[in-house]
């Protein structure tokens, strides 16, 4: 069973903190899949990695880029896992696979949009439904995380 981690962005943006998460996912070892709601944002996403901060880069890729299984980070709009990552990013609503191959799953989620609020509800009471255990952290005004549930 998974573990799954949702984090309520209410400080930052996505861009703000997905990079960070995605930088502590490398440091374990593991690979990362980021599933966003379309492609416009996937492609949006995939730019920013690249150019988040001055002096370093997030090496990732696509779906549709040669060799996806290669990519220690990929970025789908689908459910797949190309690139057999341990830890799944579900990002601006996106709805979950199958979450069972996975040994951690992020749904992130803009505490300022009242349609992903919702949609992180019903994956909360589905990731319980389903037997994963589920944790909830929300950024404190200093940005940090916060476990409430």
């Amino acid at each position: 069973m998974a573990e799954a981690l949702f984090y309520h962005l209410t400080e930052s943006t996505l861009e703000e903190a997905l990079p960070a998460l995605l930088e502590k996912s490398l440091e374990r070892g593991w690979r990362a899949v980021v599933q966003v709601g379309g492609q416009e944002r996937r492609d949006a996403i995939d730019q920013h990695l690249w150019t988040y901060r001055d002096d370093s880069f997030l090496a990732h890729g696509t779906e549709h880029d040669p060799h996806p299984g290669r990519q220690p980070v990929l970025l789908t709009c689908g459910e797949a896992n190309p690139n057999g990552a341990r830890i799944r990013f579900l990002v601006d609503g996106a709805a979950p696979p199958d979450l069972s191959s996975y040994e951690r799953v992020v749904f992130l989620f803009d505490g300022h949009d009242e349609a992903q609020l919702e949609q992180a509800r019903g994956h909360w009471k589905a990731v319980k439904v389903a037997g994963h255990s589920a944790t909830y952290w929300q950024q404190t005004p200093e940005r940090r995380w916060e476990r409430k549930a």
